[in-house]
């Protein structure tokens, strides 16, 4: 997605004060004329079949193997570092306030909720661990698990790269991101670690020693490192 100079959202520019805008019609602005679709903070969007992911995705690591996951962490990376403040922008005009003021919880369902229109996926926050330096989030109807289906391993380093970009510009800290539990692996949703670069490496590891997103919760939690 890249900004946009067209004229502000109509929805937008009658309801100011409006907040509940998540609805499919009233979040995205369909332009016929230009060929376009802007979402309610006047950002292009673009929507794709399942077919493109699967030919982004297979294409990819045709011609990267292994690698195309790096890669595709990189773009997640990226692109999150962007929308972290493009988000701080949009929030503090639509809201009147500080980013750093507002209710954490609040401040990030807020951030989350268009990625829910738009097809990514729900997602839950666990925080309880923040103090220990890392925290997990769970994320419903990925995108692209979704799309690619059982094939046994993680796909999700898209999202693991938007999540790390996203919160690092947030914090102001370098923090790195794993997918400890997939839906392409057979499970019912996907789960990722989010932290520093030693517990990722820990949690990388202990992956392919067969540890299960469970395992690793609980050797974090009880302080083991590797």
């Amino acid at each position: 997605m890249t900004t946009t100079i067209e004229s502000p959202h109509l929805l937008r520019r009658n309801h100011p004060q409006k907040h509940n805008h998540y609805a499919l019609r009233d979040y995205f602005q369909f332009n016929p004329e230009y060929g376009t679709v802007t979402d309610w903070n006047d950002c292009r969007n673009i929507f794709t079949s399942e077919d493109f992911i699967i030919g982004l995705l297979e294409g990819l690591e045709e011609e990267v193997g292994e690698a195309s996951a790096a890669i595709m962490y990189s773009i997640g990376l990226e692109w999150g570092k962007f929308d972290s403040l493009f988000f701080q922008t949009w929030f503090e005009k639509e809201f009147a306030m500080s980013s750093r003021r507002a209710n954490l919880m609040f401040l990030l369902e807020t951030w989350w909720w268009p990625y829910i229109s738009q097809g990514w996926g729900r997602w839950e926050i666990d925080m309880s661990d923040r103090k220990q330096g890392f925290m997990f989030i769970n994320l419903f109807d990925s995108a692209v698990a979704r799309t690619l289906g059982d094939v046994g391993k993680p796909v999700c380093h898209l999202y693991a790269g938007l999540f790390a970009g996203f919160f690092t510009e947030m914090v102001r800290k370098q923090l790195n991101c794993i997918e400890i539990q997939c839906y392409s692996m057979g499970e019912t949703y996907c789960k990722f670690l989010l932290g520093g670069k030693e517990r990722i490496d820990a949690a990388s590891f202990w992956m392919t020693e067969g540890a299960t997103a469970r395992d690793i919760e609980k050797r974090l939690r009880s302080g083991e490192m590797k």
